[in-house]
């Protein structure tokens, strides 16, 4: 993605933290602080269109980050049903265009990418904050679970630390304030990966897409999202086979029907001292 770039603009803060870094840019803002006003630069997420293509058809486009876009080619194909293991996912190709960004996938014949139908194509954008845009059937909405596996204990202690590590390893969103992420954090509550997105969807599915990229076990940990726990969000999770979800906000009713029916463990309001357990507390005790 091309940047705008200024002729010898004055250094400050924001031209440090965001030169060279993929997901946001520089703009120009005039900032008010206690009465005084100042010109300055401040960094600023970047929002693009995705095009998602299989085989040659289109299936959705989303408003996402245009970084990580090989994690989330393979955890969008994985999530959405449209590849059932990696494998199947043969060739991409990510073209920039002045419009946005196209992921050409080539999936093999055998995948549900390579047998869309026209008809049950989306036919709108997939918003930044939108999990299901432009699907026209109304039982296409509501896709089945995944039942999970049994997956590990995890202490209490683990997801304090896991939660107290994630702040740190967001660099997205300390520069802008605007994005979202997805961690991977093992039963230890050692965070092993982190992803960012303008869109909470998309960033758990580039952590997905990750996860299967580096050999990850999602039996072996648990993941964290800074965003609510949609239903979109337990559905991602479960194709997955992750057992333990832990969101920051709260998750809906329908959320919580989902986990518990698929098994999974959903953790809602996590806070430094605090959280909710609402489904499956089991996977989550006390520290010895």
């Amino acid at each position: 993605m091309k940047r705008a770039v200024k002729d010898n603009p004055p250094p400050n803060l924001a031209e440090e933290v965001c030169a060279d870094a993929p997901g946001y840019v520089t703009r120009p803002i005039e900032r008010w602080r206690h009465g005084q006003v100042t010109q300055e630069d401040d960094c600023i997420a970047e929002e693009v269109p995705v095009a998602m293509r299989y085989n040659g058809t289109s299936f959705a486009v989303m408003m996402a980050s245009p970084h990580d876009l090989e994690d989330f080619a393979l955890g969008f194909s994985l999530s959405e049903g449209l590849i059932d293991t990696p494998s199947q996912l043969l060739e991409l190709d990510i073209h920039p265009l002045l419009e946005g960004i196209d992921l050409a996938m080539r999936v093999t014949e055998n995948a549900h990418g390579a047998q869309l139908e026209r008809e049950r194509e989306r036919l709108l954008p997939g918003r930044s904050g939108c999990g299901i845009c432009g699907t026209r059937e109304l039982e296409n909405a509501i896709r089945q679970h995944h039942p999970v596996g049994a997956g590990h204990t995890i202490t209490r202690e683990a997801l304090e630390q896991a939660l107290r590590q994630l702040q740190a390893r967001q660099p997205m969103n300390s520069a802008t304030g605007a994005v979202h992420a997805a961690a991977w954090a093992d039963r230890n509550g050692q965070i092993q990966l982190v992803r960012e997105d303008v869109g909470r969807h998309n960033a758990l599915d580039k952590l997905i897409g990750a996860m299967r990229r580096a050999g990850i076990d999602a039996n072996d940990g648990m993941a964290l999202v800074t965003s609510r726990a949609s239903y979109e969000m337990v559905t991602k999770a479960t194709s997955a086979g992750i057992t333990l979800l832990a969101a920051i906000s709260a998750p809906t009713a329908l959320a919580i029907e989902l986990a518990r029916s698929a098994g999974l463990t959903l953790v809602g309001f996590t806070r430094p001292g605090s959280h909710n357990v609402y489904t499956h507390p089991d996977r989550l005790r006390a520290p010895a």
